[in-house]
Order: C-alpha cells, then sequence, then structure tokens
C-alpha cells in the first residue's frame, strides 16, 4: 500500500487506561503511498500532516465523498466511524499524526473486512453488493489472508 502505521493506543501503552486518548503515526511513500479506505468505530481523528502533502477524504452516510489536499502544517477531522483515507501526493514521503477522542479507537479496513472476514461474506452477496460477478469477488478475496 505504500503506508506504515505504528500505533499508540491501550494496547501498546497500558497507561493510556481510562485516559481516552491515542495517536498514530502514518509513514507514506511519494505519489501515491496509501492508507486504504478504514473506519474508527470508537473515536473521531483529527489528522496533521507533518511532512509531505496527502489527498485525504471521507464517504459521508448519505454518499457524499468529501475529500481535500492537506498540506504540510494543514489538519483535516475524520468523524467517528466513516470510511475514510488518506494518500501521498507528492514527490517527497509524507508523514501525518493521528490522534483519537478514544484510548481504542478500533480499526476496520474495507478490504480486510469485506474480503479477509472467516468465514466471509458469501460471494454471492458481495457479488450483488458490488454489482459485478462471482469470479470478479473471488479474484479479489484472493488477494486477502483470512482472519
Amino acid at each position: 500500500m505504500g503506508s506504515v502505521v505504528t500505533v499508540a493506543d491501550v494496547e501498546r501503552l497500558p497507561g493510556l487506561n481510562t485516559l481516552g486518548v491515542s495517536m498514530s503515526r502514518v509513514d507514506y511513500a511519494p505519489w501515491g503511498g496509501t492508507n486504504p479506505p478504514h473506519s474508527h468505530q470508537h473515536a473521531t481523528e483529527i489528522l496533521f500532516v507533518a511532512e509531505g502533502t496527502l489527498q485525504v477524504g471521507f464517504v459521508t452516510t448519505s454518499g457524499r465523498h468529501i475529500t481535500r489536499a492537506v498540506p504540510k502544517g494543514g489538519l483535516f477531522v475524520f468523524p467517528r466511524g466513516m470510511m475514510h483515507y488518506e494518500r501521498s501526493v507528492g514527490e517527497a514521503p509524507a508523514v501525518a499524526i493521528s490522534a483519537f477522542d478514544s484510548q481504542l479507537p478500533g480499526t476496520q479496513r474495507l478490504g480486510e473486512a469485506m474480503f479477509g472476514a472467516a468465514p466471509g461474506v458469501p460471494t454471492d452477496v458481495l457479488a450483488r453488493a458490488l454489482q459485478t460477478d462471482g469470479g470478479v469477488v473471488e479474484s479479489i478475496r484472493a488477494k486477502f489472508q483470512p482472519k
């Protein structure tokens, strides 16, 4: 994906227990390093771009895509539970620091949730939801390790 996430939550830092905060650092490769679509069920996220430029976005519950280019020093907020993503859009690597209003924000990655779950969402359900055929679903599923 071209990104590495370093998490500081209550599972890694037990001293955060009961404090209601956590953070993460994401390092992005230049020109398209991506933190793929995911959501945090238990937290709102505020993202600070420390280096580079990121294109960020989320999709509202009404299906509207909100996206912005966020330069070095800029901020963006992802509401709790909204599917969102970030990607580097410059020739230099990018770095972002995120703060969460939960000691354990929970992260659910779209691809892993749909295609890597065990025993898995039935192929025919995904084919109908994605308006494609079962062969395409199985081809995508083969790229994900079952959990």
